[in-house]
């Protein structure tokens, strides 16, 4: 079990509705520290929500999150989002926008500058510390807000589909770094996708919604070996997951109760 003052979240019978509609019903899932969690399920469900509520950006309707050990009332850094779309301050360099975190907690310059410039250097991103959003490719703004991110070493990772929109190429090379960090640093990570096959590939445990109004169908333990590479999804047991996760996504609802189920060899 999680010690209380860990990086784990537990989202506990959370309901959200917008204008009567319902989008969450009576969520219950653990989000265990040091491992890299996916949500994942059909368009529009409501998996955006669930990372805007244990952000705190909003509050659920009923229940409630429990994150590092204490109650989220609010957004804390902490627990920092990487968005869908980029969220990089256009009128700021890729240095400034790195260094945005610990500068506005009061955080030497000098310091920060030091460890803002070798953070851009792991991402790759050497040599275009002066350049704006606007001059940079989508893969190296992905570089940017994910090593923005890093600086403010935060507890907990919330990923709400931050390779949208990217080809093909520079979604793979995205994914390529965000393991490695992982594996690197084990920060606690949500990451929510509608793509199965990017979601079995990062995951260690896989969430599985329902349609809306969204409730949990499974938890699936994903257990390919780290460090993992792309040689992975052409693996028996990757396309054995993959099957599981279908079934479960198109079964219908009234033959998969929401429970926890465990994939085993």
């Amino acid at each position: 079990m999680t010690s209380p003052g860990s990086s784990s979240v537990s989202v506990d019978n959370v309901s959200k509705a917008y204008k009567q509609r319902s989008v969450l019903k009576n969520i219950n899932l653990q989000i265990p520290a040091n491992k890299f969690t996916v949500v994942v399920g059909p368009s529009g469900c409501g998996k955006s929500t669930l990372i805007n509520l244990i952000a705190g950006y909003e509050p659920p309707d009923n229940g409630s999150i429990v994150a590092c050990g204490r109650a989220v009332d609010g957004p804390k850094y902490d627990r920092l989002v990487v968005f869908q779309e980029t969220a990089l301050f256009p009128w700021k360099t890729t240095l400034e926008n790195v260094s945005f975190g610990p500068l506005s907690r009061g955080l030497d310059p000098k310091d920060v500058q030091v460890r803002a410039k070798d953070i851009i250097e792991r991402f790759g991103l050497s040599g275009f510390e002066t350049k704006y959003p606007g001059q940079l490719s989508g893969g190296m703004q992905r570089r940017a807000e994910l090593a923005r991110a890093i600086i403010n070493t935060p507890s907990i990772m919330l990923l709400d589909e931050p390779f949208r929109g990217l080809d093909a190429m520079t979604r793979g090379l995205m994914q390529a770094y965000l393991l490695k960090l992982f594996e690197e640093q084990q920060i606690t990570t949500l990451f929510v996708t509608s793509d199965l096959e990017e979601g079995i590939y990062l995951a260690d445990v896989l969430i599985v919604l329902s349609a809306s109004p969204a409730s949990v169908k499974s938890v699936i333990n994903v257990d390919l070996p780290r460090p993992r590479d792309f040689k992975m999804l052409a693996t028996a047991r990757f396309a054995e997951i993959h099957k599981e996760v279908l079934r479960t996504l198109f079964a219908r609802a009234s033959a998969i109760p929401a429970q926890v189920h465990h994939l085993r060899n």
